[in-house]
């Protein structure tokens, strides 16, 4: 299966983007609001992503520096260094990199630009149902039907 499967069964295509001014603080309300656990630095609006914000890089930072943090802008704490994918490529290597990285959101990118967004739970129920599919065909085949 490939990541275009998963980004055409999402019920939105919508990717929660931030400034990287944003503050620290605004950045936790909005991932409260919409109750997602990251969003992405971009300074166009969500064309192109320049870092990632987490729920974890907000609490690792409140417990390392304090309360302060949250009135910094979440460039200074966003991961930099992003791990992207394709639409063409496939999940379960899109999990293992997840797996591999210790990361459970991936923007999708596509001719440079943010077209989606793949989290480690969209991975694994599209492998589910991949898996349970299978498992109908073999039991399928060996019934005679």
């Amino acid at each position: 299966m490939l990541v275009q499967a998963i980004l055409s069964s999402k019920a939105t295509d919508e990717v929660v983007t931030v400034a990287p001014s944003t503050t620290v603080s605004d950045a936790a309300r909005i991932l409260a609001e919409k109750r997602i656990g990251t969003v992405v630095v971009s300074e166009d609006g969500g064309k192109t992503a320049m870092g990632i914000l987490s729920e974890r890089d907000i609490v690792r930072e409140l417990a390392a520096s304090g309360s302060g943090c949250l009135t910094e802008p979440v460039s200074a704490y966003m991961t930099k260094k992003l791990v992207t994918a394709s639409k063409q490529d496939k999940v379960q290597d899109v999990l293992a990199r997840m797996t591999e990285g210790r990361f459970r959101h991936m923007p999708i990118v596509e001719d440079g630009q943010l077209v989606g967004i793949v989290t480690l739970g969209d991975a694994v129920k599209a492998q589910l149902s991949e898996l349970a599919m299978e498992k109908d065909a073999l039991q399928g085949m060996i019934m005679g039907h």
